[in-house]
């Protein structure tokens, strides 16, 4: 009984870090619609950088990626506790990296999951990888081609903050956005 429960539990396990996209979409919750990202917005992207309206995503190439005024600059989505839905205020990072991608067809980058300290090892790199994967079908859905973008998931590995409060913990929830040959 105790080698079946094992091979059920690697099984289930397993299955969460699978990358196939799924296609139902995320529900949104606003319960926390009034919160603020971590870092002072900074992350966001919503008036800076022109926006996404592709005022600053012309022909720069990798100069725009680096460009701080640009948006595209921009590189880290963050989540609330236990949730892969993307916010609205990150929406319009996500959608100028899609754009990005669909007018650089050599473009490639990678999606890097990342959760709190809290929870199972496990559970965290499930979780991580659901945040990596529901950026990407955001993305795909935006216009980018599934070839350009990998995810991948580092659960609790790779914390932002190294602290142990709330404060640390929001954020180590999220996603980064790394581009090749960077």
């Amino acid at each position: 009984m105790r080698n079946f429960l094992f091979v059920v539990i690697v099984a289930a396990a397993l299955a969460a870090c699978s990358t196939t996209p799924t296609t139902e979409a995320p529900v949104e919750d606003h319960g926390t619609a009034g919160a603020t990202a971590p870092g002072s917005g900074a992350q966001t992207g919503g008036a800076q950088g022109g926006g996404v309206n592709g005022s600053n995503l012309g022909g720069g190439g990798a100069d725009e990626l680096r460009n701080p005024n640009s948006i595209l600059s921009k590189r880290s989505v963050y989540f609330d506790f236990d949730s892969f839905v993307v916010k609205d205020e990150y929406k319009p990072l996500v959608e100028a990296h899609a754009r990005y991608l669909q007018s650089h067809a050599n473009a490639r980058m990678t999606i890097q999951g990342n959760t709190d300290e809290r929870g199972s090892r496990e559970y965290n790199i499930a979780l991580g990888q659901k945040r990596a994967d529901a950026v990407k079908r955001m993305m795909t859905l935006l216009g980018a081609r599934d070839g350009q973008i990998e995810t991948t998931s580092f659960g609790e590995e790779r914390p932002k903050n190294p602290g142990h409060d709330e404060s640390a913990w929001a954020e180590n929830r999220r996603d980064d956005i790394v581009y090749a040959g960077e």
